[in-house]
């Protein structure tokens, strides 16, 4: 054998690698060719695996940023509504704190909607105090709510200027359908009555109803109007 590799001419070999080469076709050439390269499959393998992976855990984020953003959208409240007051002199609109004060609204808005509060008077103004309706018809007739007291409630709401309050008996006492809306701040109301919305158009009919002349019935600076002063209508907007 090592004179068959070393013996010059070393034919023999030459023979063999001769022979090969006629032996080998380009498709065995080619095949050759790839068994020498480097295994790459396996790793291109790996990265389409982990690509997917990345994929997946990007949807399953979106998903839940999807998710999250639909809860807050329907538990948060509805925006609150708003009461068109129309009086014989002028309009007052008022917002109804709904979100904050649920069962004393839904209170006012029932009355409101089956027509309670419509051909009603004025019956108590004073001015830098409030001005309240609720308790008699136009003709003088005293009114009382089909549904009865409700419970007192309380918020952070407060006896703004315009403010729109159950009235009652008593401080922290559920009213029933009287209501007041304040001429000025009245802070020493906060936390006794249960202030529910607040005026947001029409602060100027407020103040010209509660400086109208009055009996002074009360003694306290409030009384019945000389004049009547009508509600026409209550009406609850979106």
């Amino acid at each position: 054998m090592f004179y068959l590799l070393f013996s010059t001419p070393n034919t023999y070999l030459l023979d063999i690698i001769f022979q090969r080469s006629l032996t080998m076709t380009p498709e065995k050439i080619e095949s050759e060719r790839r068994r020498s390269r480097p295994m790459e499959k396996p790793k291109k393998m790996v990265l389409i695996k982990r690509n997917k992976l990345w994929v997946s855990v990007i949807l399953i984020i979106i998903a839940i940023v999807i998710i999250a953003a639909l809860a807050v959208i329907y538990t948060r409240p509805a925006k609150n509504r708003i009461a068109v007051i129309d009086t014989s002199m002028g309009t007052i609109r008022v917002e109804l704190y709904e979100d904050k004060m649920p069962i004393t609204t839904a209170n006012f808005v029932k009355l409101a909607n089956e027509g309670f509060y419509d051909n009603t008077i004025f019956h108590r103004i004073g001015a830098n105090f409030m001005i309240q309706a609720g308790g008699y018809s136009s003709d003088g007739t005293p009114i009382t709510s089909p549904y009865g007291n409700i419970q007192f409630e309380s918020s952070d709401v407060k006896h703004v200027n315009g403010a729109i309050s159950m009235a009652s008996t008593a401080a922290q006492v559920g009213g029933s359908a009287q209501f007041f809306i304040c001429d000025g701040a009245q802070t020493s109301l906060d936390g006794d009555y249960a202030a529910f919305g607040v005026t947001v158009e029409g602060l100027d009919v407020v103040h010209a109803i509660a400086t109208q002349s009055h009996d002074n019935s009360n003694g306290d600076g409030t009384g019945v109007p000389i004049n009547d002063i009508i509600i026409e209508s209550i009406t609850i907007v979106n």
